[in-house]
């Protein structure tokens, strides 16, 4: 199951090292919601990488600082490092094979 972020908890996450998938939607976002059962998805096949989503109406500092301009962004951290981005509606297929990029 995908965590709830805030950005406190999502820096914490980055900061940890270890390999992090964050998906920026909003409630007004309708391709957010379309994407959101994709990154469940993602989130159950890869149960040893932190995967969640971080609403940016109530948390904007990660978002600011990660220069995310567009919703759906997916943003891929390893070793507190911005690695990899996906913008816009996408596949199960797109995410993955980002993420095994950084891993």
């Amino acid at each position: 199951m995908a965590l709830q972020f805030t950005d406190q908890t999502a820096r914490e996450a980055i900061e940890s090292g270890k390999p992090v998938v964050i998906d920026f939607w909003a409630t007004w976002c309708g391709p957010c919601i379309k994407l959101g059962p994709v990154v469940e998805e993602l989130a159950e096949k890869y149960p040893d990488v932190v995967i969640g989503k971080l609403n940016i109406d109530d948390n904007d500092e990660i978002a600011s600082a990660n220069r995310v301009r567009n919703i759906p962004t997916v943003l891929f951290f390893n070793n507190g490092e911005l690695k990899e981005r996906s913008v816009g509606l996408v596949k199960l297929a797109d995410l993955e094979a980002k993420l095994q990029a950084i891993l």
